[in-house]
C-alpha cells in the first residue's frame, strides 16, 4: 500500500537528487532537499484539505490528479506561474521573462518579490473563503463547540462568508497595503482588485463543482426512491434470485447515464477546485523558496518532489480512510487554512518566517489528530463498558 502510493514520489525524489547533484553539486543538491522539507511541511494542511474532496471522486481522476494535476503542481506553479507574473507585472513578453529568470536571477527575484502583495491578496481571499465556508456551515461534528455550534448558526445568514471575506480584503488593504515594504508605494488597488479576483475565482469554481455534486446526489436520491417504488414482490423476487441478480437489476435502473456524465463534470470540476487551491498553498512556498534560491530550477525542482509527496500524501488519506477514523482532522486543516489566509494577508507588508508559517499548521493539524485519538479511545470505552454490561444482565 505505502509503495503503491508512494512509490512515484520515492522514484522522483531519487531521480530529482540526482539531477541535482550532477548539475549543481552537493550544493544544489542540499538546496533542493531543502526545498522539498519545506514544500512537505508548508502544505500538508493541503494534503488532508484534499483528500476531503479527493475522496468524493473516482479511482481515473484520482489518478489524473497524481498525473495531470502534478505536471500543473511542478511545471505550472512552481515553474510557469513566477514567469508569468513578472512578465505581467513587469509588462514584459513571455521569452523576455524566461530570459530575464535564467540570466538576471536578482533583477527576476525583485519582480516576483514586488508582486508578492497581487499574490498574497489572491491567495488570501480564496483560503479565507475555504476556511469561513468551512466554519459557517453546522454540522453533527465538531472539534472546538464553543466555537463552531454558534458560528454555525450565523451561517444560515445567506452570504455571511463572502461579507466576511470582503471586510478582511477592506480591511488589509487600508492598513497593510498602504505602504508596502515588496516594490514599496502604495499598494491598495493592487491588493483590492486581486483580492475581488480570488474571491471571484472561488465563487466560480466551487460554486460549479458544487452544482454538479448536488446534482449527483439528486440523481442518487431519486435512483433510490426509484427502488424502494419496484414493489415487496420484486425486491422479494430479486432477494431469492441472489445478490448477482439483485445488482445486476440495480445497474439496470441506474441507466443513469446522465449520472455517470455528471460524475465526470462535477469530477473535472473539483479537479480544477483542487488545482486552484493548489495554487494558493504554493504562494507562500515560491515566496519563501527566494529565501535560499533565486535559481528557478533549483526552485521547481525542490518543490516540485514536496509537491509530489503531498499528492501521494493525499491519496494515501483517501485510500486509508483516515479522514474517516480521525474525524477532527479536517478541522485541524480547516483551521490552518485560516491561519495561513490571514498570514498571507499580513505578510503583504510584513515578513513572517516560512517555518512560523509551517509550525502553525503543523500544530493545529497535529492538535485535531491527538484530539480524534482521544475521541476514538472514549469512544471505545463506551462501547465496551455497554458491552459488559450487557453481558452482565444477560447472565443474570
Amino acid at each position: 500500500m505505502l509503495l503503491k502510493t508512494f512509490g512515484w514520489s520515492f522514484a522522483v525524489t531519487a531521480a530529482g537528487l540526482a539531477l541535482a547533484g550532477v548539475l549543481w553539486g552537493w550544493k544544489g543538491l542540499a538546496i533542493v532537499g531543502i526545498l522539498s522539507i519545506l514544500e512537505i511541511s508548508l502544505s500538508f494542511d493541503n494534503a488532508v484539505i484534499n483528500a476531503g474532496i479527493l475522496r468524493k471522486m473516482n479511482a481515473f481522476w484520482q489518478k489524473i490528479f497524481l498525473t495531470v494535476g502534478v505536471l500543473i503542481a511542478v511545471f505550472g506553479m512552481r515553474l510557469v506561474f513566477p514567469i508569468v507574473i513578472v512578465a505581467i507585472t513587469a509588462k514584459m513578453g513571455p521569452i523576455e521573462a524566461v530570459d530575464l529568470a535564467i540570466n538576471d536571477k536578482d533583477r527576476y527575484e525583485h519582480l516576483v518579490t514586488a508582486a508578492h502583495p497581487a499574490i498574497a491578496a489572491f491567495g488570501g481571499v480564496f483560503l479565507l473563503m475555504i476556511f469561513l465556508d468551512f466554519l459557517f456551515e453546522e454540522r453533527d461534528i465538531r472539534w472546538l463547540s464553543w466555537l463552531e455550534k454558534p458560528l454555525g448558526k450565523l451561517g444560515k445568514l445567506d452570504m455571511l462568508s463572502v461579507v466576511v471575506a470582503l471586510g478582511a480584503l477592506l480591511l488589509a488593504a487600508t492598513t497593510v497595503a498602504t505602504d508596502v515594504a515588496h516594490g514599496g508605494g502604495d499598494k491598495t488597488a493592487t491588493v483590492m482588485l486581486s483580492g475581488v479576483a480570488g474571491l471571484v475565482t472561488y465563487l466560480i469554481v466551487g460554486g460549479i463543482s458544487g452544482y454538479f455534486e448536488d446534482r449527483i446526489e439528486e440523481a442518487e436520491e431519486d435512483e433510490d426512491e426509484a427502488e424502494g417504488g419496484d414493489g415487496d414482490g420484486d425486491r422479494a423476487a430479486l432477494d431469492a434470485a441472489g445478490p448477482q441478480a439483485a445488482g445486476a437489476a440495480s445497474v439496470s435502473r441506474a441507466g443513469a447515464a446522465s449520472a455517470v456524465g455528471l460524475a465526470g463534470k462535477a469530477a473535472f470540476f473539483m479537479f480544477l477546485y483542487l488545482e486552484v487551491i493548489d495554487a494558493s498553498f504554493s504562494f507562500d512556498g515560491v515566496i519563501g523558496a527566494f529565501a535560499i534560491t533565486n535559481d528557478i530550477f533549483e526552485m521547481a525542482l525542490g518543490l516540485g518532489i514536496g509537491a509530489m509527496y503531498i499528492r501521494s500524501l493525499t491519496v494515501f488519506l483517501v485510500r486509508k480512510g483516515t479522514l474517516d477514523d480521525y474525524v477532527y482532522l479536517e478541522h485541524g486543516a480547516h483551521y490552518a487554512i485560516g491561519a495561513l489566509a490571514v498570514i498571507l494577508l499580513i505578510t503583504i507588508k510584513y515578513e513572517i518566517n516560512e517555518v512560523i508559517t509551517g509550525l502553525i499548521g503543523v500544530v493545529l493539524i497535529a492538535a485535531s489528530y491527538w484530539s480524534s485519538v482521544v475521541r476514538n479511545r472514549r469512544d471505545a470505552g463506551s462501547e465496551d463498558s455497554s458491552g459488559t454490561k450487557a453481558e452482565v444482565t444477560s447472565g443474570v
